[in-house]
């Protein structure tokens, strides 16, 4: 497993995260067969980036990201925040009561190393710490929903087709108790 440090970015990580955030997005539309999708790869970037901006402008109130950097590099990021439009309006959770646990991306070069894990554990201590109960997820991404689906069990949502034919969308809402339990 790599070692590495996780900490909340900074204003001075702006254009690092913004590159990084390219680069893995990029990255991850390619692998999933959908790298054609320009539009689509711009607004997730864009997505990110203000994001971002928020966590920095509200000291994490209204998102709070972690940072993984390995040898004075930024290679993954995590995120928590309001949740977005589809759970919102595709599930009856009561969206004001809950947060979302954002994308968790790590640098290609990277990948498999532990890192995500890394980041994910430190998530789950840092919500538990803020008295948060229970959070959702939710993935577009065939890649990252078998890791899901490994981690969390079958989603609590399915959106069949949602994003094409064959490109599923899937919501889960977990327990913060049951992941600290199976660390």
């Amino acid at each position: 497993m790599l070692q590495v440090d996780i900490i909340r970015p900074s204003i001075k990580d702006i254009k690092e995260l913004s590159d990084f955030f390219r680069i893995v997005i990029i990255d991850t539309f390619v692998k999933e067969g959908i790298g054609e999708k320009l539009d689509d790869i711009e607004d997730e970037i864009n997505t990110k980036e203000i994001h971002l901006k928020s966590d920095l402008e509200s000291n994490g109130k209204d998102h709070f990201f972690l940072i993984a950097v390995y040898k004075g590099t930024i290679i993954g990021s995590i995120e928590i925040g309001p949740v977005n439009e589809i759970i919102r309006n595709y599930t009856n959770y009561d969206s004001k009561d809950l947060i979302e646990l954002g994308t968790v991306f790590v640098h290609p070069n990277y990948q498999g190393k532990g890192v995500g894990n890394t980041l994910l554990k430190t998530m789950y201590c840092t919500m538990h710490q803020k008295g948060m109960k229970e959070f959702v997820l939710d993935s577009g991404y065939k890649s990252a929903q078998k890791i899901w689906r490994e981690k969390f069990g079958e989603p609590n949502y399915l959106l069949k087709d949602y994003w094409d034919k064959g490109y599923d969308h899937m919501i889960w809402k977990i327990k913060i108790s049951d992941v600290l339990n199976s660390l």
